[in-house]
């Protein structure tokens, strides 16, 4: 039997520090017994952003549809560099955006990393590290056929994300309305 040693990627990303959107509450003893540091408030939820009109769908739907308040949304964006100033800036301003939004809309933390490589790997990593309760992506919005013969993230996260369950948010059609 032969050992395999398996290319192991270099793992860059880049934290995404975030508008402070929840009061500091003060260190008081838990006012019931049950509200004791040790008992888990929320659950962890992935979700897979970019700058498509499918990824805010996503987004969105997450918040009416999954979260619940006390959630953490886990926001990862992947880019081609992380030490590209502009793309960071860019990313950034898009993770506030949407930080703001999910803690007005379902009182949600968000935490958010921009994380360099292929989307489809970045996020599986992600996931892997975080075991969340879900890891929820958009769609790019192609045919069946083309993303079955050109692949697709949405369609890669879905057989190799072992870590947690997959949700694929389908795109809204062109005329569809919005029951958001």
């Amino acid at each position: 039997m032969e050992m395999v040693e398996e290319e192991v990627e270099e793992y860059s990303w880049r934290e995404v520090l975030l508008p402070r959107l929840v009061p500091v509450v003060s260190d008081a003893a838990p006012e019931l017994e049950r509200e004791t540091g040790e008992r888990r408030r929320g659950r962890d939820i992935l979700v897979a952003v970019d700058f498509g009109p499918n990824s805010k769908h996503a987004f969105d739907w997450v918040l009416v549809h999954f979260a619940r308040m006390a959630d953490t949304l886990h926001l990862v964006h992947a880019v081609s560099s992380v030490q590209n100033d502009l793309v960071y800036e860019k990313s950034q301003e898009l993770m506030e955006n949407l930080a703001i939004e999910a803690f007005k809309t379902s009182l949600v933390h968000t935490k958010a990393r921009i994380v360099e490589g292929d989307a489809g790997k970045v996020i599986c990593r992600e996931a892997e590290q975080l075991k969340p309760a879900a890891v929820i992506l958009g769609t790019r919005g192609r045919g069946l056929i083309q993303s079955v013969l050109q692949g697709s993230i949405s369609e890669y996260c879905l057989h190799n994300c072992k870590a947690a369950p997959v949700i694929i948010v389908p795109g809204k059609e062109a005329g569809e309305q919005s029951v958001l």
